[in-house]
């Protein structure tokens, strides 16, 4: 089982998390640009992006992806 998750680069990270990451990185503006989803471009809020997220499974692997790239990056 511990094979498993060493693994996987995001097991223990809260989809909370890498929003806020993302934002303090990049900023609103530029995340809205980099992942074109409403919640990111009109009036956003954490809050509101996780509720977008937890339901829509394409934009969630999105955001994932780039905050592992960002992470690769830095």
């Amino acid at each position: 089982m511990k094979d498993q998750h060493s693994n996987n680069l995001l097991h223990g990270i809260t989809l909370e998390k890498i929003v806020i990451s993302l934002v303090e990185h990049f900023g609103w503006d530029e995340l809205g640009r980099r992942i074109n989803i409403k919640c990111f471009q009109n009036e956003p809020s954490v809050k509101s992006s996780l509720k977008f997220l937890r339901k829509t499974d394409w934009a969630r692997k999105k955001v994932e992806d780039l905050y592992l790239k960002m992470k690769k990056t830095y």
